[in-house]
């Protein structure tokens, strides 16, 4: 009698607790998650590409120093490292969902900032019967250094490619990773605008499957 007590107590059990699951298990497999512009954003944050540039900044004036007609010209060179960061404004970044597709609307990847190093690590090599070079001489050959660096970086396509594309990568695992987890599989497209906010390119629709997805076609 114990023992069919005991019995009947442990299968009450058993059921109570199959009971408390069940809910559990339907509301995680209706779980849907749906793309986060806070999310995209902080990706698009975290895309920056940073390259490092090893430049060198001529300086040359003409006739600085002379008496009569004798003139001395000042030239030197500035040799520099400096940082150049390239990725996306995120002010301009959102997304709307469209049925089963995400688009992500992205400004073109840019040139975000530029870093020269501390002056105190530049080299400085000054011409053989130059002037004599002046803190503000080295002061103004810096900043147009900077300058022209900033001019170069900026119209660099490449680097500004390779920028775009790295974004759009990051992009495109955040919602494969979704659809990886969730019930729902989102396609992304991405509307490319420039600083105006007009559209000038639109991607091709791709989707991103997930794993089980993937496997279950094969």
């Amino acid at each position: 009698m114990k023992k069919l007590s005991a019995l009947i107590t442990a299968i009450a059990v058993m059921l109570s607790c199959t009971a408390c699951s069940t809910p559990q298990e339907t509301e995680t497999n209706q779980l849907e998650i749906v793309p986060q512009i806070s999310r995209i954003r902080s990706i698009c944050e975290l895309a920056v590409m940073d390259c490092y540039y090893h430049n060198v900044a001529k300086s040359f004036e003409e006739d600085v120093e002379g008496f009569l007609w004798w003139t001395k010209d000042r030239h030197f060179w500035i040799e520099y490292n400096a940082v150049v960061r390239y990725g996306i404004d995120v002010s301009y970044v959102n997304i709307s969902v469209e049925d089963d597709t995400v688009v992500i609307t992205l400004p073109k990847a840019r040139l975000l900032d530029c870093t020269i190093d501390d002056p105190k690590d530049f080299s400085y090599i000054v011409a053989k019967d130059s002037a004599a070079i002046t803190a503000e001489d080295e002061k103004t050959a810096i900043a147009q250094a900077q300058d022209e660096l900033i001019k170069e970086a900026s119209g660099n396509s490449t680097l500004l490619d390779q920028a775009q594309q790295r974004a759009e990568e990051l992009l495109r695992e955040y919602i494969k990773g979704i659809n990886d987890m969730g019930q729902k599989t989102y396609s992304v497209r991405f509307n490319i605008i420039d600083e105006n906010g007009q559209s000038v390119q639109t991607s091709a629709e791709s989707e991103e499957t997930s794993d089980s997805e993937t496997k279950a076609q094969s």
